[in-house]
């Protein structure tokens, strides 16, 4: 029998364990040949080494879900359980990279995996889908993987400047100041996958850059790995601008929700007339995420399945 240590620091225990320990026990039953003994702040697992590995994976990733939320609720528990089977039942042992705190990145669902399989096929790739399908985030751990692994010498990311539903004028500084909030979750995607010391060094040095759309104009992209994030809210001209962007070495993933389109009314959408105009065009991968796909709270597939439907009318 194995034995795995986890240390809680500065977490509540009665917030993260649950109320006489629901929340360990939870996990416990979902790996009933294994024991979860907590004492104190010290969490020890009790089993054979595969499990040990599962059950260690699932509370590394409430941790951190607890460090970014501040809380743990009894779906989160559920939902990280049911992602770690679903992962087993499928076969799922593609891991990109391991992130800061020790957890596997790996594709979650078989359309995630071919959004993976088509980067590794193509060096433009087009995915699509709503908001939640986590196509930004394998997109980064893509180019996170290549970037360790010496296939590019950089990572650029960047999105056009158009507000959703709000005045970019407003806000305060340059136009890179002004979207960096609106770049929020990339920061995010890259803290998980690049110690912050290195990430902050990337960014000094320009190994990863990450810049809005406007500054994209007149480069040539060479030996990058390129992700253009939010591609929906592109002008035909501005998309064609980024497109022939692409120097030699070098990859690029598209990522766009056709359904949250945020372009002034008339303003036509770069991203669907550059879909219908390279349709069939070889050497590019497409991949269409749905709200099946969805891996955020379970709300967010139904809110996303109820808007199809009513679109759909």
């Amino acid at each position: 029998m194995v034995e795995k240590i986890i240390t809680l620091e500065n977490i509540p225990l009665i917030e993260f364990l649950g109320v006489e320990n629901k929340n360990i026990n939870e996990i416990a039953s979902a790996f009933p040949k294994s024991k979860i003994i907590s004492r104190g702040n010290e969490i020890r697992i009790q089993g054979s080494s595969p499990e040990i590995i599962k059950i260690n994976e699932i509370m590394t990733s409430l941790i951190n879900h607890y460090n970014k939320y501040g809380k743990l609720t009894e779906e989160n528990i559920a939902s990280y359980i049911k992602m770690d089977k679903e992962d087993v039942l499928e076969g799922n042992d593609q891991v990109l990279l391991y992130g800061t705190k020790g957890f596997k990145i790996c594709p979650k669902g078989a359309n995630q995996k071919k959004l993976v399989e088509a980067s590794n096929k193509n060096d433009l790739v087009f995915a699509i889908g709503p908001a939640g399908t986590g196509k930004t985030y394998i997109s980064v751990a893509l180019a996170v993987k290549a970037l360790k692994e010496r296939e590019v010498k950089k990572i650029i990311i960047t999105r056009p400047a158009v507000e959703a539903g709000e005045n970019l004028g407003f806000l305060p500084g340059d136009l890179k100041e002004k979207i960096d909030p609106y770049l929020r979750p990339i920061y995010d995607a890259l803290d998980d996958m690049i110690p912050s010391e290195k990430l902050k060094y990337y960014k000094e040095k320009g190994v990863i850059e990450i810049a809005p759309l406007a500054y994209m104009r007149g480069r040539t992209l060479k030996e990058a790995f390129i992700l253009l994030d939010e591609a929906q809210n592109t002008t035909p001209m501005q998309i064609k601008m980024f497109l022939t962007r692409m120097g030699p070495k070098s990859k690029m993933i598209i990522n766009g929700d056709t359904t949250q389109i945020d372009l002034p009314n008339r303003q036509k959408s770069g991203l669907l007339e550059t879909l219908e105009v390279l349709k069939g065009v070889e050497g590019i991968g497409f991949i269409k995420l749905s709200g099946k796909d969805v891996i955020r709270h379970k709300l967010v597939r139904h809110i996303i399945s109820a808007y199809e439907k009513f679109e759909n009318k």
